[in-house]
């Protein structure tokens, strides 16, 4: 079986919504485990400790152009489309500072070299943090699937308040929509 090769940038479509399975309602009002994860920055970052609001957009994993995707993807809810849903915080990140976003991060399991190519190739103005071991995955029992071997977490954001996570966006769909999301929950939930 050959596998195409796809632009990230593009989506199919007819991609499969995400459905609300619920397996990320425990997550709102958590306070986030004190785990240092890498950044693409070089620094290490334990959300727990964030001083003011942050958001943390999750998702599955990036692409790179001319590559193959995993098994099935285009079939997997909610899997396709972690460059539209980066490039979107990218392009809304000084709307998002300007509501109140003190920092922002992605977050995936790839490792900080794989991120760091995403980083540079979409021009993101922000870091990207790396669960490559499954830390805090397992932690805060986040809402994950598996393909190819790799254990992926299933695309959500959160609004960080002093290391509490006071909103849960779950399911995202379309990924490329919900820095817009984010921005209308924060409009209306000001500091």
């Amino acid at each position: 079986m050959t596998q195409t090769l796809h632009n990230p940038l593009v989506l199919p479509d007819d991609l499969p919504a995400p459905q609300d399975d619920g397996a990320a309602r425990h997550l709102t009002g958590m306070r986030l485990p004190a785990i240092a994860l890498p950044a693409t920055d070089g620094s290490l970052v334990d959300l727990s400790g964030l001083k003011g609001r942050a958001v943390v957009y999750v998702y599955p994993r990036t692409g790179v152009p001319g590559q193959a995707l995993p098994t099935g993807w285009d079939g997997i809810p909610g899997a396709r489309g972690c460059t539209p849903q980066s490039c979107g915080f990218r392009d809304h990140f000084d709307d998002l500072k300007a509501l109140g976003v003190a920092r922002l991060y992605g977050l995936s399991t790839q490792d900080t070299v794989y991120q760091r190519e995403a980083v540079e190739r979409l021009h993101l103005p922000f870091p990207i943090l790396s669960d490559a071991s499954l830390q805090l995955t397992r932690a805060m029992a986040l809402p994950t699937f598996t393909v190819d071997g790799m254990t992926l977490i299933k695309r959500m954001a959160w609004v960080i308040d002093d290391g509490v996570i006071g909103k849960v966006f779950y399911p995202v769909f379309p990924p490329g929509r919900n820095a817009e999301a984010v921005m209308a929950w924060l409009r209306g939930n000001r500091r």
